[in-house]
């Protein structure tokens, strides 16, 4: 068979390495008025004098003091005290410093209004009162205390400014360190003077140049759409030849009036052997299948650039699915993931710890060294789809390495050894961390936070060696195994089912038949849920006795079972979704074992999605509110140790979106942390403001911290609004119960139905009921949205969490389609065609590899997009208690790297390129053929386009 590897270009296109690209941010020179000198000779001496008082040799005129630098408050006081003693200089007080954090942010504020460019700050001025809609706007008023802007106004500005051509660009991290007109056009007029070290570039390699359309032939990709329907048809069919081989070898005498063991011989004890070889089996079989789908049909993976739709593409995915079958791929942190990616060709050394459940595809281009640490949700795929490509490269991580939770490497890019990647950090194409250093932020960047806190233990092979053993004999023998041969004799042990065997004619016209399904679902469903929640609350309450914290402990031993079977029972995606958005969700995570002192109810304290370490030392703090997304990061680890450590979130705080809370966060009380913040671990503790981007820098709490939310104003009305509230989420908790209890039941029709006729059909009546399964999971759910949304429809909202559209689409998170049936479609020509159905205005030739749309029918997608896996469509925000949505535009020939998100009222023109891991800032107007990247997401320079990096003929 001809490999992937032989249908390739032999002459792969380089990809720019980071120190070919400029590292000076290009801005169109504003008119020069004078006074530039004297504004330089300022700028340079404050560095110097900051320099000294850090006891640094030199220090980046846009760093900032706090989150970049690790000073406080003491050191910047020193500083100032320096500043006042120089009799030329203006003074300086720490008010300035907290609003100016950074050198030439300072410089520009204390600038005399004279050095200044008129124009620049004219134009500034004339843009805002635009925006703003007021007839004139002082230069040295605060955008947000001032003026009352928010940050989705300030996007506009920004956007605004970007359209006029001779204008420097803005970005909202310029707006939030300069806060005013006049400061504003002094940083930027400062920046466009000067050729001045800047943040590594937010966009580097990663987007070089605007994508072409997807150049598939139409026969391509109807072929491939018709080569992966016959994938799932052979999963069917080979699921279909499982149960009927299995059921025959369970129960080998079963046949016409002899449908189950009870009464035949066969003891409890013998069929449960039978069933644990039954589960060894299948679990080799699954095991061994992608290995050899591997090695057969693509060989070795190689620098490369496979067209999608194409052929060659099919077996890429083909190969890519089968990975993700592998039972192997679902035992995280074990040590039989590092035998599996062995086996499927990445070059793995002794001693290594993979946490993540995002194993790489190109498994041929990952090199780990001995010693390494990769923890929960990195992205490390070895590949990435651009512009309707998927281009293949390596990741190559050294000895000792530490890659933090949450990180995404990108392709191309490295780790030397001994080094270090912060949480919830980015490196992108080209980018190498040297030998010892740390790095974190979006994209990566040095820094001097320790991110290995943990005493590494002795290195035993022989432990690593009898877990592995462990934990392999326990999942066949004691997990899933005896689960499903529990509910397989329970169901099989009810006579009218056993006779389903046997040919009955009118079986289907039968009501009973149906209703023994319905009742066995609901049973199950219900029965299911009960008993789910009381292993889920108290049997780690038993094994977390044997954790202590902050102890160190070696991995690999009974003490690490349980740290890992107390992360495992008490994160169930179901309960949170099933409590989630409610005031009940309160009292579940008290159950589960968090800390909550003092709770202030407010019906939204926390979202469906949020996970743990270990509850038992997780804190939430009085009156706090937690988004979607959230990772508690209670357990350390070093490549032989572990510790468990508590998280206390601090009192009247937000989180947004996807925040990664780490023991030992450097926040307090009256926190709000940004959508995919990066939470410092460093520096002083920060109180009353807000923290925003990858490395997280300060912005002002909230707009709104002065004006309390009407309900909240009246104690009489909030009891009766959260009464109000808690009575619907009710009935969308009951909702929620029912629909899973329909897809429950039409499965259970199915399989009586393979059941009556599989007497004439075999097991091709099984692989039936299969096919009938995977349909009923995809499109009962779009049945039932459609329904949803009909009664009421998706719109722009800015609204109170107590206003009933708000808990209607609360409803609307609740009973959608479940992730891991979406998942199945990524990849494939059907996952637009669903999204269609969903309500998404999605163009033709989309490539969809695992993005997620919350707000389906807010969204529009324009034609040959490449959306990779992990981007996030997201239409809403909720920041305390309000609730803002609106919608958002994607244009032509747009590709989203891998995790980006594009937050709500974006517009992304044609032919724009975001980034890895970037964060579209809700308000953005992503120009035509634009390059955007980073945490928050900033426009790429001119000097990025040049020479394109992926130029490559269409035919």
């Amino acid at each position: 068979m001809k490999k992937l590897a032989d249908t390739l270009p032999t002459n792969p296109v380089p990809l720019i390495p980071v120190s070919t690209i400029p590292t000076r941010r290009d801005l169109p020179s504003a008119p020069a008025t004078g006074g530039t000198v004297a504004d330089l000779s300022l700028e340079r001496r404050l560095a110097d004098l900051l320099a000294s008082v850090v006891q640094k040799d030199d220090v980046p005129v846009d760093a900032d003091f706090f989150a970049d630098l690790g000073a406080d408050s003491l050191v910047m006081a020193r500083f100032c005290a320096r500043v006042r003693k120089q009799p030329d200089m203006p003074a300086v007080s720490m008010k300035d410093v907290y609003q100016h954090p950074t050198i030439t942010g300072l410089a520009g504020a204390l600038a005399p209004p004279e050095q200044v460019p008129a124009a620049v700050r004219d134009r500034l001025a004339e843009v805002l009162t635009g925006v703003l809609g007021v007839e004139e706007v002082p230069v040295d008023a605060d955008f947000f205390d001032d003026l009352g802007a928010d940050s989705l106004v300030m996007a506009r500005f920004c956007a605004r400014v970007r359209k006029q051509p001779d204008m420097p660009a803005v970005s909202m991290k310029d707006v939030y360190s300069n806060p005013s007109v006049s400061a504003l056009a002094a940083a930027l007029h400062g920046a466009s003077q000067q050729d001045r070290p800047q943040e590594p570039d937010p966009v580097v390699a990663s987007v070089p140049g605007t994508p072409p359309p997807m150049d598939a032939r139409t026969w391509e990709y109807v072929a491939c759409g018709v080569l992966q329907v016959l994938v799932y048809l052979g999963y069917c069919l080979l699921a279909g030849a499982v149960a009927v081989v299995g059921y025959l070898w369970v129960f080998p005498a079963a046949g016409p009036g002899n449908h189950h063991w009870v009464g035949h011989g066969m003891g409890f004890g013998e069929l449960y052997l039978r069933s644990v070889a039954l589960g060894a089996a299948t679990f080799l079989l699954l095991c061994i299948l992608p290995v050899a789908g591997k090695w057969i049909l693509i060989g070795r993976f190689r620098p490369r650039e496979i067209r999608i739709w194409s052929l060659a593409y099919f077996r890429f995915w083909l190969v890519k699915t089968l990975m993700r079958t592998s039972p192997l791929a679902l035992m995280t942190g074990s040590p039989l993931t590092t035998f599996y990616l062995r086996a499927m060709g990445a070059r793995v050394g002794r001693n290594v710890t993979i946490l993540t459940t995002h194993l790489p595809v190109c498994t041929d281009m990952l090199t780990i060294g001995e010693g390494t640490v990769i923890r929960k949700d990195v992205y490390a795929n070895c590949y990435r789809a651009h512009g309707g490509v998927i281009q293949i490269g390596a990741v190559t991580l050294g000895r000792d390495v530490i890659v933090g939770e949450g990180s995404v490497l990108d392709v191309d890019t490295a780790m030397a050894d001994g080094s270090q990647l912060g949480h919830r950090s980015t490196l992108y194409t080209g980018q190498v961390v040297p030998g010892g250093e740390h790095w974190h932020g979006s994209p990566g960047r040095r820094t001097e936070t320790d991110f290995g806190t943990v005493a590494a233990a002795p290195y035993r092979p022989g432990r690593r060696a009898v877990y592995a053993a462990a934990q392999l004999l326990a999942t066949l023998a004691l997990g899933r195994v005896m689960l499903g041969l529990t509910m397989i004799l329970a169901v099989l042990a009810f006579p009218r089912v056993a006779a389903l065997l046997e040919p009955h004619p009118d079986a289907f016209t039968n009501w009973v038949f149906y209703a023994d399904a319905v009742a066995f679902a609901g049973v199950g469903v219900l029965g299911g849920t009960i008993v789910t929640l009381l292993v889920t609350t108290t049997v780690p309450r038993v094994l977390q006795l044997a954790l202590k914290p902050d102890t160190v402990y070696p991995l690999f031993g009974l003490r690490h079972a349980a740290e890992r079977a107390v992360e495992r029972l008490t994160n169930r995606p179901m309960l949170g979704t099933l409590f989630g958005d409610s005031s009940y969700v309160v009292n579940y995570v008290r159950a589960l074992g968090y800390a909550q002192p003092h709770v202030q109810q407010t019906g939204s304290n926390l979202g469906t999605l949020f996970k743990h370490d270990n509850p038992y030392l997780s804190t939430i703090g009085t009156g706090t509110m937690i988004a979607d997304g959230v990772s508690f990061m209670n357990t350390d680890y070093s490549p032989t140790s572990f510790t468990v450590s508590p998280v206390t979130i601090g009192a009247h705080s937000f989180l947004g979106n996807f925040v990664l809370y780490p023991a030992g966060a450097r926040t307090g009380d009256n926190c709000l942390l940004a959508t995919k913040v990066m939470v410092p671990v460093d520096g002083p503790v920060r109180h009353d403001v807000g923290l925003l981007g990858s490395p997280a820098f300060e912005i002002p709490r909230s707009v709104l911290r002065d004006a309390p939310l009407e309900e909240h104003a009246d104690p009489a009305l909030f009891h009766r609004v959260l009464s109000a509230k808690n009575k619907h989420n009710l009935r969308t908790m009951a909702l929620f119960m029912l629909v899973r209890w329909l897809n429950a039941s039409l499965a259970m029709v199915a399989a009586f139905a393979a059941l009556e006729v599989s007497d004439r059909f075999g097991f091709l009546a099984f692989s039936a009921s299969f096919v009938v399964m995977l349909l009923i999971g995809v499109l009962v759910p779009v049945g039932i949205e459609q329904i949803v949304t009909r009664s009421r429809a998706l719109r722009p909202q800015l609204c109170s969490i107590y206003n009933p559209y708000f808990w209607w689409h609360e409803r609307y998170w609740k009973l959608q389609i479940v992730n891991w049936r979406m998942t199945m479609l990524n990849g494939t020509p059907f996952k637009p065609m669903v999204w269609r159905l969903l309500g998404v205005r999605i163009g033709n030739r989309v490539f969809d590899d695992g993005c997620s749309i919350p707000e389906r029918s807010l969204v529009s997608i324009g034609s040959r997009c490449t959306l990779n896996t992990g981007t996030n469509i997201q239409c809403h925000s909720q920041e305390d208690g309000m609730f803002k949505s609106d919608q958002d535009v994607i244009g032509d020939d747009v590709t989203l790297g891998v995790a980006a998100l594009v937050h709500y009222g974006v517009t992304v023109e044609d032919g724009v390129v975001v980034a890895t891991d970037s964060f579209v800032m809700k308000g953005t107007t992503l120009t035509r053929g634009s390059l955007w990247g980073g945490n928050p997401a900033v426009e790429a320079r001119a000097a990025t386009t040049s020479p394109v990096a992926l130029e490559r003929p269409l035919s």
